[in-house]
């Protein structure tokens, strides 16, 4: 059997774990078992790419959670209201019961004005302010991609705004769903466990092991190659990209099961190895992402 035969019962079941999650909290709400929730959704320095991500879920999609599931409350990429009227919006919830998501890391530099999110009250409205003031006030913050997990690309070298992950500013715990982008069903899923049970089992890092448990090379198609010893000498090539520089026998987390754009595709799937985009420390200690030194 194939390692990631869609037919193997343990693997269709972690495939559809986001899926059967978002559907019982849906259920829960409209039977009025647990209450809608709140949720903010803080764009701070990144590139925006994990709320597109998340426009991007299918089953389950975008609309079921923002229509269903929460109160989106907040997400100044998606929102209606514009200027001080967004900022108005958001800051009414001070105070308040609300999930916090965050994308994107935080700029330090120059108490954060490498990073201004908006103006409220003729005053920017720093990354930096704004993490500080929502994150220590939240029932649960989920820290939504690399960047906002360890600082990602945006604190890459030579990180001339001084950026860093969410945790480094809370003094509490943060949920970490590190990728780049995160893949719209790790957050789904784990936002519906924790309107319905509360915080999900953890590793280390304070990720979900729902998504994050098995390394990709355990269960990448191509790993019976990798056994075989037969290694492809450029991209393009259908076996294994170990001597490529691929970076699935360190990176945890379950793309080559659930795979990306409704499951149609994944990198390697499309003949590029794995850059580790999920692991901390990415992009610098994954680097350099191929090498042409196959012997």
């Amino acid at each position: 059997m194939n390692q990631t035969d869609s037919s193997c019962p343990n693997f269709q079941a972690r495939l559809e774990t986001a899926s059967v999650l978002v559907h019982r909290a849906i259920d829960a709400v409209r039977q009025k078992r647990i209450q809608k929730r709140n949720l903010i959704w803080l764009e701070l320095t990144g590139c925006s790419g994990n709320i597109i991500s998340l426009l991007d879920g299918a089953n389950p999609d975008f609309k079921s959670l923002a229509s269903q599931m929460v109160n989106f409350i907040y997400d100044n990429s998606l929102m209606a209201a514009e200027g001080e009227a967004a900022m108005d919006q958001l800051f009414r919830l001070t105070g308040g019961d609300y999930i916090l998501a965050v994308e994107g890391a935080v700029s330090t530099k120059n108490d954060g004005l490498y990073n201004i999110i908006g103006r409220r009250k003729d005053r920017p409205v720093t990354a930096y302010e704004a993490i500080k003031k929502f994150g220590e006030q939240a029932s649960c913050v989920i820290a939504v991609g690399t960047c906002a997990s360890d600082g990602g690309i945006s604190a890459a070298r030579p990180n001339p705004a001084e950026c860093v992950g969410i945790q480094n500013l809370l003094k509490r715990k943060v949920i970490k769903l590190p990728g780049c982008p995160c893949h719209p069903d790790w957050f789904m899923g784990t936002l519906a466990y924790v309107m319905l049970f509360g915080e999900p089992e953890l590793d280390d890092r304070q990720r979900p092991l729902m998504f994050y448990s098995t390394l990709i090379h355990d269960i990448c198609p191509r790993r019976p190659y990798f056994d075989q010893g037969i290694f492809a000498s450029k991209p393009g090539e259908k076996t294994c990209m170990f001597k490529l520089g691929c970076r699935g026998p360190v990176t945890r987390v379950d793309c080559p099961i659930r795979k990306w754009n409704e499951r149609v595709n994944w990198p390697i799937g499309d003949d590029s190895p794995c850059i580790g985009c999920a692991m901390f420390g990415f992009p610098d200690k994954m680097e350099p992402f191929i090498s042409y030194d196959t012997t």
